[in-house]
């Protein structure tokens, strides 16, 4: 059925929702004799006045439904407007001769939109995809008498009267108790905030312009600063700190002990004095 069968503001309650709900509550409610004769003639003439006189006195029973739905944080406008597409497709599809109200027959579509946007809006990662997941989504919070987690029996009580198994009963506790996380950093993120988003983490600045600037800057630095610490040594502490840390092929305590004529200990000693030296001239440079 195409949306052109009533109003825009029908369908969509926009910023105005009192006004929309005391409008759609003035529309008259049909009897079961005008009902009938209004669903005969869209089924078997195909008149779609008759069609817009069904939808719009079933308006307010979209209201009414949506307005259950309200804990989920989401607009009501938008949960009634969602309802509204399932009310329009529940009278394209509902056939007079079953003998029963289309109130009866509609709640299941109008419900069904709801429901889908919910699930498509309450997270950004979808939340529930199976049968078992959406049951225990829209019935769990219910089902709680109480808002902390639920103990081993009330987890095995939920899931016999739901039809589902306790472990699909705490998964989606869990789902239901999680927070979203923004992937781009917010307005009011700070350095001094310990969260970090993860667009951070993807962002690869290797080829950056000023990062390679920058590194190539610190690294001549580095190298200049370590070459005049290292000529404030005298000759022999500056060779071991070279043959020891700086050559392709490093010495041992031992090798440097015999060419000095000294023990290990002493050549770690000079080690040690002149590995200390240096470092006070490179943070005094």
């Amino acid at each position: 059925m195409s949306t052109g069968l009533q109003p825009a503001w029908v369908l969509s309650p926009g910023a105005n929702l009192n006004g929309y709900v005391q409008a759609v509550s003035n529309f008259p409610i049909l009897s079961a004799e005008e009902e009938q004769r209004l669903a005969d003639d869209l089924y078997y003439n195909g008149n779609l006045d008759s069609a817009r006189e069904l939808v719009l006195a079933h308006l307010r029973f979209v209201v009414h439904i949506a307005r259950s739905y309200n804990g989920y944080g989401l607009p009501l406008g938008d949960l009634i407007q969602e309802g509204n597409v399932g009310l329009m497709k529940a009278v394209k599809r509902f056939n007079p001769e079953k003998g029963v109200r289309l109130v009866s027959f509609a709640v299941h579509w109008i419900k069904a939109e709801i429901h889908e946007f919910i699930l498509r809006n309450w997270r950004i990662v979808k939340i529930a995809t199976t049968k078992a997941q959406r049951k225990l989504f829209f019935n769990l919070r219910g089902a709680k008498k109480r808002l902390a987690w639920l103990t081993n029996d009330e987890a095995k009580a939920v899931a016999e009267d739901l039809g589902v198994e306790v472990k699909h009963v705490r998964e989606m506790e869990g789902r239901l108790a999680s927070y979203d996380a923004g992937f781009d950093a917010g307005e009011e993120d700070d350095d001094d905030s310990p969260y970090v988003a993860p667009s951070h983490y993807l962002e690869d600045k290797r080829y950056d312009p000023a990062m390679q600037l920058e590194d190539a800057d610190w690294e001549e630095s580095s190298v200049n600063n370590l070459t005049q610490a290292l000529e404030t040594l005298d000759d022999r502490s500056r060779t071991i700190l070279q043959r020891r840390w700086l050559g392709e092929d490093k010495a041992t305590l031992h090798d440097l002990a015999a060419e000095y004529g000294v023990s290990a200990e002493r050549i770690r000693q000079l080690e040690k004095n002149a590995m200390k030296k240096v470092k006070t001239a490179i943070l005094e440079a």
